[in-house]
């Protein structure tokens, strides 16, 4: 299956180091060589960077890795194929426009019949049942909230109650932002880790690199990182409970643990 990484946190930050990680997982370190993708969120905006090409070789996972892009929302993929061709339109995240602002969704794990359900609005680009998932929930979204809605956690809470629709079709370990916040559902397996001051040294599993964080940022920083695996082999990374959800706000966990 594919892999997720995703980031939250409550100033713009760099995902140098965790993206260092995961990238050896795309045809090094793990199987998932079937392309890649990352997304920022900077205000309004959004800046995405995709290779069809296995991220372990790829040169522009090299230039993000060197290019420290600072954002509070990011989410990134690495892809193994299983449905859909290896191409750039079939590579996650993928990105839409509801009531005015930027999307990004991810997805890991297969999903039967899923071109049973109807996406109204949102056409998928792709051949991909991730895409498929995501236009989906964009237009029931788009259906019970017709603008934006003052109270975003029980939007997310609405969407969770689609994940496990989703969830009902197969796999579903999903990562879901608006640019504020961050969710992460899990089929089977998704974990988490928030770092706060005081900060320490965090050791890679993929790559002999170690970064020290009290070196990198403030004592008022929260930065939680997602991943499908833990890429730290140091730290105390939390497990989702399979069939439930973590929903982030610049670093803080909103929802409490079910």
């Amino acid at each position: 299956m594919c892999e997720l990484l995703g980031m939250s946190a409550n100033v713009p930050t760099d995902i140098c180091f965790s993206f260092t990680g995961l990238i050896q997982r795309g045809g090094k370190t793990g199987p998932h060589a079937d392309g890649w993708g990352i997304t920022f969120y900077e205000g309004k905006g959004c800046r995405s960077f995709k290779d069809p090409n296995p991220s372990s070789e790829s040169s522009i996972a090299q230039m993000v890795v060197n290019y420290p892009i600072k954002s509070c929302s990011v989410i990134s993929h690495i892809r193994q194929a299983n449905r859909g061709c290896v191409s750039l339109e079939n590579t996650h995240p993928f990105t839409r426009e509801l009531w005015g602002r930027n999307w990004t969704f991810a997805h890991n794990g297969q999903l039967e019949n899923i071109e049973n359900l109807d996406t109204g609005f949102y056409t998928p680009v792709g051949e991909t049942d991730s895409e498929h998932a995501f236009c989906w929930v964009l237009s029931q979204l788009r259906a019970r909230y017709p603008s934006t809605s003052d109270n975003m956690p029980d939007v997310f809470c609405y969407i969770a109650e689609l994940a496990e629709q989703l969830n009902n079709l197969g796999v579903y370990n999903m990562l879901l932002t608006d640019g504020a916040y961050v969710m992460a559902y899990c089929s089977n397996n998704l974990h988490w880790i928030t770092r706060r001051a005081p900060f320490g040294e965090a050791r890679l599993v993929d790559e002999d690199m170690v970064v020290d964080f009290k070196q990198e940022t403030t004592p008022n920083d929260v930065v939680t990182v997602i991943a499908t695996q833990p890429l730290t082999c140091n730290e105390a990374w939390q497990k989702i409970e399979p069939g439930s959800y973590r929903l982030f706000h610049y670093g803080e966990l909103v929802n409490p643990p079910e």
